[in-house]
This record gives structure tokens, sequence and C-alpha cells, in this order.
């Protein structure tokens, strides 16, 4: 686990395979205890995750969401842990609602991977995979659709874009005060199956439409934001715009 803080009050961490980010309010708020979770990490990271909170000399029960970019395991893994436990909020789009309570899948399937499997790096992804505990993801049942008064209520006023393809209700996450996005699968800047470094689609076999993903990806060039908070790898500073045309496929 690595933590930085690329935009103030914004602390990124990039957990063993994906990433999740703890953001905090503006330094001159009155109530410096206040936070939100974006995404969650396997469910064997959910011990990272709190030290990630108490490292901060936060308290995991004072998280005012977990705010969920899209329903793969890999981002909901410590979710149903926080709602059942602090009563955390677990708030995601309208249309990632069934998805994230565990009512739809769309996640890779076990048949994609094992096609691949006979490669080195999509192996040992794979084992990751399965000590990660992903087999046993827990759905937040208790999930709920935000909406954009309730976002504004939250720590750094996010900003929800809806982005489908990698999943139908993906989004990426725009913390205007920060002038940072945390895009979630959206794009990349590293995946443990890949060589490649910088901004970068996953794999086709990730999304639910590969072509509608692309689409939506290159759609963030005309947001502002200097600091993108990606899923998987490194944050990178640059422009939107930037990430998008140097965006490999």
């Amino acid at each position: 686990m690595k933590i930085s803080e690329p935009a103030p009050g914004v602390h990124f961490v990039e957990g063993p395979a994906s990433n999740w980010v703890i953001l905090r309010d503006a330094p001159a708020s009155a109530d410096r205890s206040a936070f939100l979770l974006i995404d969650g990490g396997y469910p064997a990271d959910r011990d990272l995750v709190l030290e990630s909170i108490t490292g901060l000399g936060l308290e995991p029960a004072d998280a005012k969401a977990m705010l969920i970019t899209h329903g793969h395991v890999d981002h909901t893994g410590s979710a149903a842990y926080f709602s059942r436990t602090f009563g955390t909020p677990i708030l995601c789009s309208p249309e990632e609602l069934a998805h994230v309570q565990g009512k739809e899948k769309h996640q890779v399937t076990i048949g994609q991977v094992l096609a691949r499997a006979w490669r080195p790096r999509v192996f040992r992804w794979l084992l990751h995979v399965i000590q990660a505990k992903a087999l046993q993801a827990e759905p937040a049942t208790r999930a709920e659709a935000w909406d954009e008064d309730r976002l504004r209520s939250l720590p750094g006023q996010p900003e929800a874009i809806l982005l489908p393809g990698h999943t139908p209700g993906n989004v990426a996450l725009l913390i205007p005060g920060a002038q940072a996005i945390a895009v979630g699968d959206t794009f990349a800047s590293g995946h443990p199956i890949s060589s490649k470094s910088g901004p970068q689609m996953l794999h086709r076999m990730y999304h639910s439409n590969p072509e509608t993903a692309l689409a939506a990806a290159r759609s963030l060039s005309k947001i502002q934001a200097n600091v993108i908070l990606p899923g998987h790898g490194p944050a990178l500073r640059m422009s939107l715009a930037e990430a998008v045309a140097a965006l490999r496929t």
C-alpha cells in the first residue's frame, strides 16, 4: 500500500492490485474529521483500507459515505463491511445500483480468464484475485443511488460523470475544488496484466462493451482536471485532454 496526496485533501491509495481514494474537506473546513471514500479495494484489502484511514488520523466510523465508481469486486470489496459495521452509506449511480447490490453481474468471466491464463501476467493476476477473496465477495445489499444534492453535501462536493461501457453505470467522480478526478476503471495508468505504463484502456475482457467504454473515456477530454486518479496504476499529473490523447488501447 502506498499513500500520496496529489491534491490538497485528496489522499490516493495504491493497493496491492486496485486503488481507493480518501477525500477530506478543504483545510478551512470546520470539521476536519469529515471524509469520504471512493471505492474500497478487494475483499482482502479491508484491513489496508482501515489502516489507510487511521494512518491519516481519521476514524473509519466517521466516513460520510463510500462512493462506488462501478460494481466490480476489486472496487466494492470493503463496502458491505463499512455498511454493516459503521452504517456508512454506500452510494453509486442509479444505473449501477443493481450491480452493486448483487442483483446483476457485469464482471469478467472465469472462462474469459482461463482462456488467457497461459500468459504469465494473467496467471499471476488470477492467483492474486483468488488470494484477494474476490470469489467470496459480499454484495453491498444496502447500497443506495446518489443524486446531485446528496453528492454536493459530501466532502469535496464530488460530481458524477456517467461513462457507460466498462459497466452500464460506470462513472468518474470529479472533485472540482482540487482539479482532480477519480476515473475508476474508465481508463488506467497500469495493470497487473499489462506491460504498459501511462494512460491506457484495460483489456477488452474487462469491459461490458469495449467500444462504448473507449468512446466514454475519450469523451473526458473536455473535462477540466489535472490530477487523474485511476482505479489501477499510479496517479497521473496531466490534464485529461493530454491523458485521453495519449490513451493506449
